[in-house]
């Protein structure tokens, strides 16, 4: 009878373990709270010089990631290269307010400049979501997404999207493909390779529309 009750005993403590494990390895659907289309239809045209595709029209797939994760930027602290934005304020970028009108986006000048977001700790980030201003589609050059440990970017600094083909930054070659803006905004998936790190940095160059710096919200995704 003692051994018959250590070998159930043994029995319940494997299914424990294997339900634990099962959930910790579990994905959902991210739903994502889109703004309004700012503009209908697709790009007539290929700007030249791009590496963009045009976009199909139709909606994003679905995106899923392991159970728990949550848009850790929300209302987090927000620095940039130009201390004095043209218009707007640094706060906006993790404010919750995505929509491509007047007044939901801060512009910083031309040249290359960034957005730094401070998750307040190192968290394990899934993906990012990005909205530079969507209110026509243009396209927005030298994109490029690094993660670090410190807010000066020396220690444990990882490149997590870059789509500067030539280096006009000096961030390196990337190999990722420019892209439309749209109301969907950009996500940038990295659940097979989560990136791990404090501060996030989002550097542009100016787009195809005019030599601005235009960020107008950032979701990242991660626990």
């Amino acid at each position: 009878m003692k051994i018959m009750t250590t070998f159930a005993a043994a029995l319940i403590f494997f299914a424990v373990a294997c339900n634990g494990d099962d959930k910790s390895n579990s994905s959902n659907v991210v739903e994502f709270k889109l703004p309004k289309p700012a503009y209908t239809g697709t790009p007539k045209n290929i700007p030249p010089g791009t590496t963009a595709e045009k976009p199909s029209g139709k909606p994003r797939a679905p995106w899923t990631a392991p159970a728990g994760v949550k848009n850790l930027a929300l209302n987090k602290p927000v620095t940039a290269s130009d201390k004095d934005p043209i218009i707007g304020k640094l706060e906006q970028v993790t404010d919750g307010d995505k929509e491509g009108s007047d007044g939901s986006w801060v512009e910083l000048a031309p040249g290359l400049q960034w957005v730094q977001i401070d998750l307040g700790k190192a968290s394990d980030i899934y993906g990012i979501l990005l909205w530079h201003q969507h209110g026509d589609p243009r396209i927005y050059r030298d994109v490029v997404v690094q993660v670090a440990d410190d807010a000066d970017f020396i220690n444990g600094v990882k490149t997590i999207f870059n789509n500067d083909q030539d280096n006009s930054a000096g961030l390196g070659v990337g190999k990722d493909r420019e892209f439309f803006e749209t109301y969907e905004g950009k996500l940038i998936d990295l659940t097979k390779s989560p990136a791990k790190g404090r501060y996030v940095r989002f550097y542009s160059k100016g787009n195809t529309s005019d030599d601005q710096n235009h960020y107008t919200e950032i979701e990242i995704y991660g626990m």
